[in-house]
Parts: structure tokens; C-alpha cells; sequence
């Protein structure tokens, strides 16, 4: 039980940075459609990808480091947990 909520907690971690930059670009985005009436669908689309994107290429190594540290833990404590 203990490595599941820890796989969570790392999960959580990982995609924490990721999702708080999209939905703070989705947001203001669509306070700027409400203040002019601007209705376009694609007009939060492409923001979100390029921050998307921009967030991945700056927290890359860092996410993959907490994955294979998460991944090696497993590894190591696999006989126990049987």
C-alpha cells in the first residue's frame, strides 16, 4: 500500500507543473475572450500546446530523474514486497 501512494505521490509531483501552467494560461485566456466577446475555440488551443511543450522541454530531466528514482526504488524493494 505504502508504494502505490507513493507512486501517486510522485505522479502528482510530476505532472503538478505542467498542468498548473496550462490552466493558469486556459484561464487567462478565457477571462480575455470574456472581456472582449472574442468566441473562438482555437484561439486557447495553441497557447496551452506551446506551454505544454515550453514546460516539458524546462522539466524534462527533472521528471525523468523522479521517475527512474521511483522506478529504481521499485527494483530495489521488489523481493520485499512479495
Amino acid at each position: 500500500m505504502d508504494v502505490l501512494s507513493q507512486g501517486i505521490y510522485v505522479l502528482l509531483t510530476v505532472i503538478a507543473p505542467v498542468m498548473l501552467l496550462s490552466l493558469l494560461v486556459g484561464l487567462t485566456i478565457s477571462i480575455f475572450q470574456a472581456v472582449t466577446q472574442i468566441n473562438e475555440q482555437t484561439l486557447t488551443f495553441v497557447p496551452k500546446i506551446l506551454v505544454v511543450f515550453l514546460t516539458l522541454a524546462l522539466t524534462g530531466t527533472w521528471m525523468m530523474q523522479k521517475l527512474v528514482e521511483y522506478t529504481q526504488m521499485l527494483f530495489t524493494h521488489y523481493l520485499s514486497m512479495i
